[in-house]
């Protein structure tokens, strides 16, 4: 038996405020690629639900750049080490080349997938040009006195390359091997952040905080003319050309995309992302691309809040929005077909498990870590705790209700058959009736809970878990000492049958208990080395999936609690929710922000 990996649902890019956010697609326009947290994602552009990690990087991704050939990929992490790896096979690491010591901002290929020249922010040095397959120096990149955030390499010979800097400068390079040739000062009076040669390296286009727009001979440098003065309302965070070198698209502060007629130097095409007149900073546009080899002329852009918006010609919105978590997702839960996930900094995304498509809930979300959630049988209704110490009801994809205010800083949340949620603080456990408070239990050092019919388990830090009967007007305790665990209890859920409850505790192991006489069926479920963070059962009640800070994820048998199946390195920092689909399926999500469906095979 094993778990099979059947699908990785991508983290969405990595964005900061005031910084471009590079996206990249192949030659073919059938994959991009950016990056994520640790993580360099390369995802179809046609169904976005398909796509593939790489995870090699120790520190935070900045960066990733196919190359021409479309075979190889380059990314940079904020160490200043530069990757070079294969992104049609395995993903095997061809490379790895300290380039500063510092962020790595954007990376160029050579016209013959051969070179690369990787920029950023340096101590010694901004930039610096080696082969892609050793890491032999052949160029030097030089004339700025301050971090440099894009760098393009013209695709015909004589072979030139640009960068740009937050020093206000183009520098011009000449090469083969690379060498200082022209600085482009006086152009801009603000932060460059994009530069770009275009496909026929007859032009070279330059576009930054002043919002100009700078266009030079792509052979000599020599500067030709600024368009779109005054366009433009907020800095131009990103810019990429029409595979036909006619045209070029930019990404804006000011909430559009807009595609520009070189030739004529006008604005032919304007997306205005929000609604008009309204200041929405979520929806700036800090990066954007124009994949070549399609007919269809789409172009992706990026916002801050690293939604990918798809783009044609002829439609005034996006034709498609991607969505998904930035940040690494703390809890999770299941409800029919839709997988919830909440994340660090408090989005909430429901997850249709038979596309793999994600959708943030609208409405008054969660402003900080989301800490647990809680389906109410029967009734189309989610309740989500957080550590902006608030309960919320979720329903019809929106935030619904009054937000209730938790007591203190909840750790979990259970909801029973007649739809009474109860939240677990450090110091009792709070019981709310139609967003209203309407009771609470004095449970002292509650780490989780969970409930099935009548039946309510409280689990505690001094490794005692209290179970409750919910029959009366109060939940009341039951007279039985259940066998202690061996740490801290970090996870409860009882099967769908309710004849099990299963614990998961702070030092990976799990024990199962039966709910008639409160025994303990196994303590054998113990591969994991770390804090268990999840439960969940399969529909039969004859199997669990569990997930753990190890990274780890295993499924368990009931009747053979020996045998165990995993899937190890499931996800990186850590797994923080699973769950198990009617369909079979089992989902994970995790420290890496991405939700993976694994499917068991050999059961």
């Amino acid at each position: 038996m094993s778990l099979k990996s059947e699908a990785i649902w991508a983290a969405s890019p990595t964005t900061t405020r005031g910084q471009p956010t590079i996206l990249d697609t192949d030659a073919k326009g059938e994959r991009l690629t950016y990056a994520s947290g640790k993580s360099i994602f390369v995802r179809s552009i046609d169904n976005p639900s398909q796509s593939t990690q790489y995870t090699s990087h120790v520190e935070t991704t900045s960066v990733a750049r196919f190359s021409p050939s479309g075979y190889y990929i380059a990314s940079g992490d904020v160490s200043g080490i530069v990757r070079v790896w294969d992104c049609v096979g395995e993903g095997t690491t061809k490379g790895e080349y300290s380039i500063i010591a510092g962020p790595i901002r954007d990376i160029a290929w050579d016209g013959d997938s051969q070179r690369i020249i990787a920029v950023g922010e340096g101590k010694e040095r901004m930039g610096h040009c080696v082969s892609a397959d050793s890491g032999n120096t052949v160029g030097e990149i030089s004339g700025h006195s301050q971090q440099i955030n894009s760098v393009s390499i013209r695709q015909q010979r004589p072979l030139r390359a640009a960068t740009g800097s937050d020093d206000t400068s183009v520098v011009f390079y000449h090469g083969v091997p690379f060498k200082f040739n022209t600085s482009l000062r006086g152009k801009h009076d603000k932060f460059v952040f994009g530069t770009a040669f275009s496909p026929d390296g007859a032009n070279l286009v330059s576009v930054g905080a002043d919002r100009r727009i700078w266009l030079y001979d792509g052979k000599t440098g020599d500067p030709k003319t600024n368009i779109g003065d005054g366009v433009h309302t907020g800095s131009i965070f990103g810019v990429a050309w029409s595979k036909d070198s006619k045209r070029i698209v930019t990404a804006s502060a000011d909430q559009t995309v807009r595609i520009w007629d070189v030739e004529a130097g006008k604005n032919v095409t304007t997306w205005r992302m929000g609604e008009e007149g309204v200041v929405s900073i979520p929806q700036q546009q800090v990066g954007v691309t124009w994949p070549s080899g399609r007919s269809d002329g789409l172009v992706i852009s990026v916002d801050l809040e690293g939604n990918l918006n798809y783009l044609h010609e002829g439609s005034q919105k996006p034709t498609k929005v991607v969505q998904g978590h930035q940040r690494n997702i703390t809890a999770a839960g299941m409800k029919g077909s839709t997988f919830f996930t909440g994340s660090y900094e408090g989005r909430v995304c429901a997850w249709d498990t038979k596309t793999g498509t994600a959708e943030k809930i609208d409405g008054d979300s969660h402003s900080n870590y989301v800490a647990g959630f809680a389906a109410e049988h029967g009734k189309d209704r989610v309740y989500s705790v957080a550590w902006d110490d608030s309960v919320r009801c979720i329903s019809a994809g929106t935030f619904t209700g009054a937000t209730a205010s938790v007591g203190g800083q909840p750790k979990g949340v259970a909801v029973d058959d007649k739809g009474t949620s109860y939240v677990v603080t450090p110091e009792a456990v709070e019981i709310f009736k139609d967003g209203e408070k309407s009771g609470s239990l004095a449970v002292k050092g509650g780490t989780s809970i969970a409930a099935y019919g009548s039946l309510l388990a409280v689990g505690r830090d001094d490794k005692s878990i209290q179970i409750y009967t919910l029959s009366g007007s109060s939940p009341s305790p039951v007279d039985k000492d259940l066998r202690k665990a061996t740490a801290a209890i970090s996870t409860l859920s009882f099967s769908p049958d309710g004849k099990y409850l299963a614990a998961g505790v702070s030092n990976g192991k799990i024990l199962v208990y039966g709910t008639t006489e409160w025994n303990v069926v196994t303590d054998r479920w113990s591969a994991h080395t770390a804090r268990i963070t999840s439960i969940a059962w399969d529909p039969t009640s004859e199997f669990a999936v569990s997930g753990s800070l190890d990274t780890n994820v295993f499924a368990w048998s009931v009747k053979d609690p020996g045998k165990r199946i995993k899937a190890l390195n499931a996800h990186k920092d850590g797994v923080n929710g699973v769950a198990w689909g009617k369909d079979g399926a089992i989902l994970s999500t995790g420290g890496d922000a991405t939700v993976k469906k694994w499917k068991i095979e050999g059961i």
